[in-house]
């Protein structure tokens, strides 16, 4: 009887043993996609979902200045001569000012290093900041002077960029839209045929005339068209005569011009290197307290150039 008892038991034990060990196994194998799922979720990126959740709302910026591209044409970087060249970058944002910015192009491609106004943002992206991955955060770098610089990509002059911000004191991230603007280069940056020569045109030494056009300043300022252009030696030069009397000389590509009148309206005679295409300009103002510089540009249209 105790025999039995004690093969009774022994039996009992075995059966809680392979009983155990079953139930070891089936809560191992209860869900056999568990660890394909975690490693799932750990294929999108965490920085990606954090991005989303901090994009800085409408009443969480600064107004959004309007950037005007209507009439403007991407320039990529086939259309620029290999070299670096100071450039003018427009900003949507006062948030977001640049105060320098210097242009690289080489093999077909463009580079930027822009030095900013402050030091409230840790990186950017190039895109919007709900899309923004770590692998392409542009981390800030000081220049001799303490001040930030970033190093971006530029897809093209003249066209709409997105960029984001990441503020180091809001932790979020803050959209913007960028313009590098052509029209802040020299002439001479560009490569041939992309800007309309007197030789292009095939304009013979004489005297013309032809529409042009002054963007810039407050708005408020006038020139007179048509303008009166004259060719010499292959080149073009044009009179430009001020609605007022107030400007006493002009800079274009660096070199000064003075007036070539001294009575009436300001007068003077610039070279022109080239048509349809907007050429940056300085006229310098006494109209205020101290003289001032002021940043315009001009477009000759070609298509309304007529012989006297």
């Amino acid at each position: 009887m105790k025999r039995n008892i004690f093969l009774t038991a022994m039996l009992l034990c075995v059966f809680a043993a392979a009983f155990s060990g079953c139930s070891e196994n089936n809560t191992a194998s209860e869900n056999p996609f568990a660890e394909t799922v975690s490693e799932m979720s750990n294929t999108v990126p965490e920085t990606n979902s954090e991005a989303v959740n901090k994009v800085a709302g409408g009443d969480e910026t600064a107004p959004v200045e309007t950037v005007d591209t209507s009439n403007l044409t991407p320039i990529y970087a086939t259309d620029i001569k290999d070299g670096t060249y100071t450039i003018d970058v427009q900003s949507s944002s006062t948030m977001f000012k640049i105060t320098e910015c210097e242009l690289t192009v080489s093999e077909g491609k463009m580079t930027a290093v822009m030095t900013m106004g402050g030091k409230g943002y840790l990186h950017i992206f190039m895109g919007k900041g709900e899309n923004a991955e770590e692998s392409g955060y542009i981390p800030f770098k000081e220049n001799d002077n303490g001040e930030h610089t970033y190093t971006v990509p530029v897809e093209a002059l003249d066209m709409e960029i997105e960029c984001a911000a990441y503020s180091k004191n809001k932790e979020q991230w803050y959209d913007r839209i960028l313009i590098f603007r052509s029209d802040s280069l020299p002439t001479s940056a560009f490569a041939d045929g992309v800007i309309v020569t007197v030789e292009a045109l095939g304009l013979a030494d004489g005297e013309y005339t032809a529409q042009v056009t002054l963007e810039g300043g407050s708005g408020r300022a006038k020139i007179q068209s048509p303008a009166k252009l004259t060719v010499e030696n292959g080149n073009a030069f044009a009179e430009i005569i001020w609605g007022s009397s107030n400007y006493d000389y002009m800079t274009v590509n660096g070199e000064r011009f003075d007036m070539i009148n001294t009575e009436g309206n300001s007068a003077f005679k610039i070279p022109v290197a080239g048509f349809d295409c907007k050429m940056p300009v300085t006229a310098d103002t006494t109209a205020m307290s101290t003289p001032y510089e002021i940043e315009y540009t001009l477009y000759f249209n070609s298509s309304t150039i007529k012989q006297e």
